[in-house]
């Protein structure tokens, strides 16, 4: 009698083992799209069997098991920062590229050649005063295009503050969201296996890795603290540190929580690719083009000076003007000469037009770092657009690198319907089975009852 009570009881327990197998599976495939969600297993455990000891054997659920790597998630992570960066970059260098387009007609290549060929007509008939005008609208010309090649930058300058800005609240939210999940961790020591709440941090921590570059360090609850850079605390259990963006000084800052510049350990995600761009690779740009149009302007106002004007005397009246070197392509522009105040005239032969020829070989001269002017701004030019095609290419190469790691990761934790479809037939005959058996047992309970004689009441 004790072993067929014996079968009843594992019998009992199988149910209740495949029920949680059934809710296992059921919650797989529920949450097989669900962002950050990893395949779940229920981990059986066989009971001894010894009669002689008492135990009478069965099997029972020791828990959930998550099937997450960390491993894989964190290289997924890795690739998600190279990419952030990379996207950020090629996007933000696209637009800055057609304000150096070596073939547009009105921008400096353009209208430096104009320029120039300007003051070629002008050494056929240095007097004709509409070929004077001529040559002063097409240095006009030159100071707009230099003012809008400065203009463009600093609007991507200005997108790029406005965007870093909106990029730093993002991973300050981010960071609220993992501190508010570590405190669900630690108010509760069986939620570590809770795989919604799993889904949700590792969501989380994907996205943040899209912004920024950190380092995990899980502790032994289950809690995720976060270090931005590596080193800058973000997340620290239920706690969060705030960052926040200053541009006061002309470029980007990013400060902790104490105000102290941790800007130099941020070097991924589109925020790295920001500070970057805003730090180093724009004001580059800028530097460049500031010295070539100081260069046009000093150079061509330099031999206008040595010639002599319509009536024969020395100018008084530069061609060009900027403020300071430092912004001498936003502040080109022209004075108010007039044309009869254009020097075409060499000093020593008044009314001729060698001063005219002088200023228009001007365009073949190696005047900037052995390069003519139309050639420095070519090399600008050029690396605008190989900066470009890197970032592109950086694009393309790290998309391909992050999907071979999602799908490394998917083989290990994501759910397959074909594997649970599986499961659930495994389990359903498995349960079809045990029901079989307790049919079998009913059927003998009952006939135990029928052979035992009744007892008899006196």
């Amino acid at each position: 009698m004790g072993g067929l009570l014996a079968a009843i009881v594992n019998s009992a327990g199988a149910f209740s083992v495949y029920d949680k197998e059934f809710n296992t599976i059921s919650n797989n495939i529920s949450n097989a799209n669900t962002p950050g969600y990893a395949d779940q297993n229920l981990a059986l455990e066989a009971l001894p069997f010894d009669p002689s000891q008492g135990t009478t054997g069965g099997v029972m659920s020791s828990g959930l098991i998550s099937s997450r790597s960390e491993y894989l998630e964190q290289n997924v992570r890795n690739q998600q920062t190279l990419l952030g960066d990379s996207q950020q970059t090629a996007s933000d260098l696209g637009e800055i590229q057609p304000l150096f387009d070596p073939n547009s007609t009105t921008g400096v290549a353009g209208t430096l050649n104009n320029f120039f060929n300007s003051f070629s007509e002008l050494s056929v008939n240095p007097n004709d005063e509409p070929t004077r005008q001529n040559a002063i609208t097409a240095a006009a010309q030159v100071a707009q295009s230099f003012n809008e090649a400065a203009s463009g930058i600093a609007q991507v300058s200005n997108g790029i503050n406005s965007q870093t800005a909106s990029t730093v609240n993002q991973i300050n939210q981010l960071a609220s969201q993992i501190a508010t999940l570590n405190s669900q961790y630690q108010g509760d020591s069986e939620s570590e296996q809770d795989a919604g709440l799993d889904a949700q941090m590792h969501t989380d921590l994907e996205s943040l890795s899209t912004l920024t570059n950190f380092s995990i360090v899980q502790s032994n609850n289950g809690t995720f603290n976060v270090y931005l850079g590596g080193q800058t605390p973000l997340v620290t259990g239920g706690q969060q540190f705030q960052i926040s963006a200053d541009f006061s000084s002309g470029q980007t800052a990013i400060l902790d929580s104490q105000s102290n510049d941790v800007t130099s350990e941020i070097t991924g995600g589109s925020l790295g690719a920001m500070i970057q761009e805003n730090n180093t690779t724009l004001p580059g740009y800028m530097t460049q083009l500031n010295t070539l149009a100081q260069t046009v302007a000093d150079q061509v106002n330099e031999q206008l000076s040595q010639g002599l004007d319509e009536s024969g005397a020395a100018p008084t009246t530069s061609l060009f003007t900027y403020d300071q070197p430092d912004d001498a392509a936003s502040t080109l522009g022209v004075t108010d000469i007039t044309p009869d105040q254009i020097a075409a005239a060499s000093a020593g032969a008044p009314g001729g037009n060698g001063n005219a020829i002088a200023v228009a070989q001007l365009a073949s001269a190696a005047v900037v770092d052995g390069s003519t002017l139309t050639q420095a701004f070519g090399n600008l030019s050029a690396q605008v657009g190989n900066d470009v095609a890197t970032a592109q290419q950086n694009q393309s190469d790290d998309q391909d690198l992050l999907t071979q790691a999602q799908q490394q990761r998917q083989q290990v934790s994501g759910v397959s319907l074909d594997a649970e479809a599986a499961k659930l037939i495994q389990f359903q005959q498995s349960y079809q089975a045990v029901g079989q058996m307790v049919t079998v047992l009913n059927s003998l309970t009952q006939t135990l009852l029928d052979v035992v004689p009744l007892g008899t009441s006196t």
